[in-house]
């Protein structure tokens, strides 16, 4: 699938960052991020949703390939999940936003938050303004969020986001289901 930007849309090919909230920065990847991305995946509750084996990185050349796929996403499309990171520390959160690889049911804008950050709303913080960029930015109708039937708290976020569960589809072998945001539906929730 290949996405369009909107008329006079672009994005700034800068290292940057790209997007800033209340609490939160959302850039591109570096590699000063290898390391805590690697830590984050080597939790084996943050893993069992976000690997796509659902093991945790426990090997350095493994999270560097995770990474550099973070990355690579970025060099081959203009796009991809934004590395978050808390404004008042520096530190890295996670990684929330647009993920579209080959055979992926669509665009979607997703969210993994290293687990010391969990609790703090930034999933949600950050889906929102990835949401808002990516409505900005692209011709698209809609954003999926494909979401493993047992992660509870990413469910939780799809349905303070607005989204409808739509579907069911297997997700590297395990059930889950697809949560579409309508742009007509966020554009008219932003107007209220």
């Amino acid at each position: 699938m290949i996405v369009q930007f909107r008329p006079g849309a672009s994005i700034p090919q800068t290292d940057g960052t790209l997007i800033e909230t209340e609490r939160l920065k959302l850039r591109r990847w570096r590699e000063a991020d290898i390391a805590p991305n690697t830590q984050m995946l080597s939790d084996p509750d943050t893993a069992r949703f976000i690997t796509s084996d659902g093991k945790p990185i426990t090997d350095e050349f493994v999270g560097w390939r995770n990474s550099a796929i973070m990355a690579g996403h970025w060099a081959l499309h203009g796009f991809g999940m934004f590395v978050v990171e808390e404004k008042g520390s520096g530190n890295f959160v996670g990684r929330v936003g647009p993920w579209l690889p080959p055979s992926w049911p669509g665009f979607e804008i997703g969210w993994g938050i290293a687990r010391e950050f969990r609790g703090k709303g930034y999933a949600l913080e950050a889906a929102r303004a990835s949401i808002d960029w990516a409505f900005a930015i692209f011709e698209i109708d809609r954003i999926i969020h494909c979401i493993d039937r047992e992660n509870v708290a990413s469910q939780a976020v799809a349905r303070r986001l607005g989204a409808k569960k739509t579907r069911e589809m297997n997700l590297f072998g395990h059930a889950a289901d697809v949560w579409v945001t309508e742009r007509d539906a966020w554009t008219a929730r932003l107007k209220q």
